[in-house]
């Protein structure tokens, strides 16, 4: 899930990806032109050549394969809604129609592939629904660069208008779970009535340079690096694009991923899988939400949730970490907290079974089921 701090880890992998390519170049071209004659230049240069473009393979092949290896599966039962701000959302249904409905939504960066597992092992009790943020996925993009959490708080009750009449248990994960905290301060008409429970997973409640790792840090670089840099991503968004898949071949994106978003535990096909979900998107359109991001606040929001909550971290989350959580459990009335562990931001994917069983119950006592 692309968090600010992701943003600056893409930068550095970009730079070094300039970096290790460049000087490749530069060696092969002085050995050919005679400026370098040991041969060791050579060997040098092919090295740095080949870790450009292959470098991805170590990495991968050094982590343990999976059982059930995530891929990118979607329904054919699918809805298009489109939206007053000319975007579309494309809206999945998994499950039978009778049951009783989760509505998952996504964190900012992948789309809702990323619940291959929420929707296969969710789906024996449950109708699941998935959505696509508008920009994101196969949801088109706003006409108007509105990529505000209120805008997508919106565009979820247009989601929630899909599921029927029956309560349904809400879930977010990351900026998913700040979409919720925005969706409870515009429609808290819809709690209790069409909306029995809320399930928030590795989120905030506030602006999330403030409950990142080096918090201290990004506040201070906020005004005069970060925001800059988001801005310029979003002038040289095909630019960094090519960075980002090229960051890929030589692995320094699977790297940053680990460290942002798992806890080295992860299989082979979790870490390449959350990746390549995360690079499909343009930068300018993530660069956009995450200015959206930094202007996020809903703390005075937390203590007028009036239904129950149950707040899901990674213990070793470092994108949102487990105090800000633990402070979103804390101020909602009805609210507890669940650790996963050991996780860290991915730990839907790490933890998957855990997880859905955590999800499962918590829905299941909302919507008066048995289990």
């Amino acid at each position: 899930m692309l968090m600010p701090l992701d943003f600056l880890l893409r930068w550095l992998s970009g730079l070094l990806t300039i970096a290790l390519l460049g000087g490749a170049g530069y060696i092969l071209y002085q050995w050919y032109e005679g400026e370098l004659v040991s041969d060791q230049w050579l060997i040098l240069g092919v090295v740095l050549l080949l870790w450009s473009c292959l470098g991805f393979l170590p990495i991968l092949l050094l982590r343990r394969p999976g059982r059930d290896e995530p891929r990118p599966i979607r329904s054919d039962r699918v809805q298009r809604l489109a939206r007053p701000d000319g975007s579309e959302i494309h809206v999945e249904f998994y499950g039978s129609d009778d049951a009783p409905t989760i509505i998952l939504t996504h964190g900012w960066g992948p789309d809702s592939l990323v619940w291959y597992y929420a929707k296969k092992q969710l789906t024996d009790q449950f109708r699941v629904i998935v959505w696509d943020l508008p920009g994101l996925g196969k949801s088109q993009k706003p006409k108007n660069r509105d990529y505000s959490l209120e805008k997508y708080a919106r565009d979820l009750e247009a989601v929630l208008n899909v599921a029927g009449n029956q309560p349904v248990v809400l879930l977010g994960h990351s900026m998913g779970g700040m979409i919720l905290l925005t969706f409870c301060r515009l429609f808290p008409e819809h709690l209790g009535r069409r909306v029995a429970g809320l399930i928030v997973v590795d989120a905030t409640y506030t602006n999330p340079l403030k409950t990142t790792i080096l918090s201290k840090l990004l506040l201070a670089l906020q005004k005069p690096v970060l925001e800059p840099l988001l801005h310029l991503s979003i002038a040289l968004s095909p630019l960094l694009w090519l960075t980002s898949w090229l960051s890929y071949l030589n692995g320094f994106t699977l790297l940053t991923t680990e460290i942002s978003g798992f806890t080295g535990r992860e299989t082979r096909g979790q870490l390449n899988f959350s990746t390549l979900i995360g690079l499909k998107a343009a930068p300018g359109i993530l660069a956009r939400g995450t200015l959206a991001m930094l202007r996020f606040n809903e703390t005075e929001t937390l203590p007028q949730i009036s239904v129950p909550t149950l707040v899901v971290v990674g213990k070793s989350d470092i994108a949102t970490r487990p105090f800000a959580n633990q402070r979103i459990s804390q101020a909602i009335p009805q609210a507890d907290l669940a650790l996963l562990a050991p996780a860290g931001h991915m730990g839907l994917m790490e933890r998957n079974q855990q997880f859905a069983e955590m999800v499962g119950t918590f829905s299941a006592a909302c919507l008066g089921l048995k289990r």
